[in-house]
This record gives C-alpha cells, structure tokens and sequence, in this order.
C-alpha cells in the first residue's frame, strides 16, 4: 500500500512540472527573441529620444517599428496562441519602449 501511494505522489509531482524545462531548447529560443525585441526597441528609442512630443507616443511609434521582432517573442513564447498572452507582450512591448525612451532622455532611473 505505502509503494502505491508513493508512485501515485511521484505521478502527481511530475504533472505539475514546468513543461517549458523539459525542452531546453525552448527556453533558449524565448530568451533570444526576447533579447532581440528588446535590442530593437533599444535602438529605435535612442534614436527618437530628441523628439520633444509625449514618450508614451514615442513608444508605441516604436513598439510598432520592432514588430517583427515581437512577433517572433510572441511565436516563440506562445506556442498555443493564447490572445491574452500576445496582448500581454505586445503591452510590454509599448511599456518597454516607453522607459528606453524616458531612459535615453535622462528622465528615468
């Protein structure tokens, strides 16, 4: 009896597992798009941070002109296309490239 309960524990314990560690490959993938959206959003905000006008404005302008980038975060990091999920990183998205923004103008620590 005590050996069923203990395989029935050890079942249960590897249900709940990360399933995204069990594909390391995986992990690697979201990190490199991750840091490439971001290297994008990094680059598109130095360049726009003399522009006077509001840096929420500025970093949805560029949110959108890295896209492509974000995109490839959201397939890579959505396997299932939840659209809550690719909302969700598109307003990180937008929120990231408004603190590039902030940042490259001296108003953010």
């Amino acid at each position: 009896m005590r050996n069923l309960i203990f395989v029935a524990l050890l079942s249960l314990a590897g249900c709940s597992a990360n399933s995204q560690y069990s594909e390391p490959w995986t992990v690697r993938s979201v990190k490199q798009t991750y840091e490439a959206r971001d290297a994008c959003l990094l680059k598109q905000a130095a360049s726009a941070a003399v522009d006077g006008s509001d840096a929420s404005s500025i970093g949805r302008s560029i949110s959108s002109n890295c896209q492509a980038e974000t995109n490839a975060l959201i397939a890579s990091s959505n396997p299932r296309n939840d659209p809550a999920i690719a909302a969700a990183i598109r307003q990180d998205s937008d929120f990231r490239a408004t603190g590039y923004v902030l940042k490259a103008r001296g108003q953010y620590n």
